[in-house]
């Protein structure tokens, strides 16, 4: 594979702030794909979280809930480590996106109302992550350092 291609992906600014949002923003999604995934902390599972979704209209159920909850509880390990933080926080964006609009957006901001005030934020701070990168004390750092030499 191209060089210049991996220093691309693996590059990003040097700075503890992509720190400062990667790992609180990846523990947040990790933990709600394990709701989906794995009916951890509370959930449903990939069988009742494909049943509401189905039901909200985002069919097939299973298959989406199987995306969503991968995309947050997989890209939420990536962010917390580091590693293809760009990809994951990227993928983890879109995610916010969809919530959004299929499921928050009609109930207004506040999350009181289950309005899409929460996604609306981790849709902010993975926008971010996608823009800068891993920064310290990422595996990104290390392997972009590593393609250096």
């Amino acid at each position: 594979m191209n060089k210049q291609f991996l220093k691309n992906i693996f590059t990003s600014n040097n700075s503890v702030s992509s720190l400062v949002l990667r790992v609180p923003v990846g523990i947040i999604l990790s933990a709600h794909g394990a709701q989906k995934l794995f009916a951890w902390f509370g959930g449903y599972g990939l069988e009742g979280t494909g049943q509401w979704m189905e039901s909200i209209g985002l069919a097939p159920g299973f298959i989406m809930a199987l995306l969503a909850g991968s995309a947050e509880f997989f890209g939420g390990l990536s962010l917390i480590v580091g590693l293809l933080t760009r990809s994951a926080a990227l993928i983890s964006a879109f995610t916010m996106v969809i919530a959004i609009f299929s499921v928050h957006a009609s109930n207004g901001l506040f999350m009181s109302n289950n309005g899409y005030e929460f996604a609306l934020a981790l849709l902010a701070a993975t926008s971010a992550l996608t823009i800068q990168g891993g920064g310290k004390f990422s595996i990104d750092t290390l392997i972009s350092e590593k393609l250096d030499k």
